[in-house]
């Protein structure tokens, strides 16, 4: 994993995590990986894994049995709240890119529904391959 030099590690490990839970990756109710093995594959130190995921225990978004280790919360509504916050989040930073280039809420609305519509279409000629 390359890691943005801007951002704590740990919050980009949360941020790894937190796209596995919301995608399926990560299924409610699956077992990390031990923080041991997560700090390896991931070539970080065991302390800043076990910071990230003891901020996601805190947060409710992973449950921690003792002797066990660490497991998906199995509380779907949360997991839905988080793919929502996300979601929030990735439109709040195209939102205001599009707004430094000076344009407007209409505009971008606009191009927003026809960049999904051009995609929706290159993925339909994509099928027909």
């Amino acid at each position: 994993m390359e890691f943005d030099d801007k951002v704590p590690i740990y919050l980009q490990i949360k941020q790894v995590i937190y796209h596995e839970m919301v995608t399926g990756k990560l299924k409610p109710g699956e077992q990390l990986p031990a923080v041991r093995q997560l700090a390896l594959d991931l070539t970080v130190n065991v302390n800043t894994v076990q910071r990230a995921l003891g901020t996601m225990i805190a947060e409710g978004f992973l449950v921690s049995q003792r002797g066990r280790g660490n497991f998906v919360t199995e509380d779907q509504p949360k997991i839905a709240t988080l793919k929502q916050q996300l979601v929030q989040e990735q439109l709040a930073t195209v939102y205001h890119e599009l707004h430094a280039l000076n344009l407007s809420d209409d505009e971008i609305i606009t191009s927003v529904q026809r960049y999904v519509q051009q995609r929706g279409n290159q993925d339909d000629s994509h099928l027909n391959d």
